[in-house]
């Protein structure tokens, strides 16, 4: 706040306003970040922590990855509108399944939808058109990559180093604009291992509580010199009586060798009988601001392309309780809500 009004602590305090003007000033300078649907009902800001839930396959990372373009697009580019933030991303892949190629290829179509109006130019040649948009696409997409940061961690400890990472990186800034969005995928990626990592004789879980209280730090002191929006991914643990998970068998040579569409049902199946239980310490429960669920619905719907059909999710914001689903539908380039 000091740096707002013009870096000297002093002077900031000094400035005699109203509890309605110091409001208003706040919130000015923290405007409210619109994400793509199924994220658009809640308004959120700098400093919101999101957590999306949801099982396996129910979209979590997709959205992650729509939330990370509509940031890392520039507002205006060469004097077109393209409606983005044009701020830096950081992604934290735990899970290690980040696909780039995803990124890029909805990154594509955002881009491809703000310079559609230039193939009706009056340029003389089409083929002079056609090479003027698709340099402006080219040089678009690589000024956009420029301002998406990744990291992969393996461990906790490759986890919390690259928090402070982060630090590190919005302290010197990319490409003069401090990360705005921090994205971490999925924060119980490491649940099972340091759960089995606590000493002999100590209680459960202890081990589980340091790295969490490690991680809430971290993301704190980030926070204190950047205000930026925190998107967590959680995949459930559901219990019935002993405790299992998806992510305890994601490496099991019986998962990889199974037919996907009966793996994706029989795992439906197996979370409609079992309760869905909350694993993450209640540090971190009480960390998370925001928190929307997403679940996998059974209906189907067409798709534009022959014999295609599309599953559908819904999505649900539990914290702020907004009592509305939204339904939608997963493609290749971005998502379509579903009425």
């Amino acid at each position: 706040m000091a740096g707002e009004a013009g870096g000297e602590p002093r002077a900031w305090l000094a400035v005699d306003e109203t509890a309605a003007t110091f409001i208003s000033r706040s919130l000015s300078s923290r405007p409210p970040i619109i994400l793509p649907p199924p994220l658009h009902r809640a308004p959120l800001r700098p400093g919101n922590v999101v957590e999306i839930a949801g099982p396996s396959n129910s979209g979590k990372s997709h959205l992650l990855l729509m939330a990370a373009v509509q940031c890392i697009l520039p507002k205006e580019w060469e004097g077109i509108y393209i409606g983005g933030l044009g701020k830096s991303v950081m992604y934290l892949d735990l899970d290690c399944r980040f696909d780039v190629l995803r990124l890029a290829q909805i990154l594509r179509k955002r881009i491809a939808e703000g310079s559609a109006h230039l193939r009706n130019g009056d340029l003389e040649k089409d083929g002079t058109k056609d090479e003027f948009q698709s340099s402006f696409e080219n040089a678009l997409f690589s000024d956009c990559m420029q301002r998406f940061l990744y990291a992969r961690c393996h461990n906790s400890s490759e986890f919390t180093a690259a928090l402070k990472t982060v630090q590190s990186q919005s302290r010197s800034e990319v490409l003069g604009l401090g990360i705005y969005f921090v994205m971490i995928d999925s924060i119980g990626a490491f649940y099972w291992i340091d759960r089995a990592s606590q000493p002999a004789g100590e209680n459960k879980g202890k081990s589980l509580q340091s790295v969490t209280e490690t991680v809430i730090h971290e993301i704190r002191k980030f926070l204190q010199l950047q205000p930026a929006l925190v998107l967590v991914t959680k995949a459930p643990i559901y219990a019935e009586g002993t405790t299992t998970a998806n992510d305890f068998n994601r490496g099991s040579s019986k998962y990889m060798m199974e037919d996907s569409t009966v793996l994706k049902y029989s795992r439906l199946d197996e979370e409609r009988t079992l309760s869905c239980r909350e694993y993450m310490p209640s540090i971190w429960q009480s960390f998370v601001t925001h928190r929307i669920n997403l679940q996998v619905e059974e209906a189907i719907v067409p798709s534009v392309h022959e014999n295609e059909v599309l599953s559908t999710y819904t999505s649900e914001w539990m914290q702020p309780s907004l009592k509305t689903k939204d339904k939608f539908s997963i493609v290749g380039d971005g998502v379509i809500l579903v009425q």
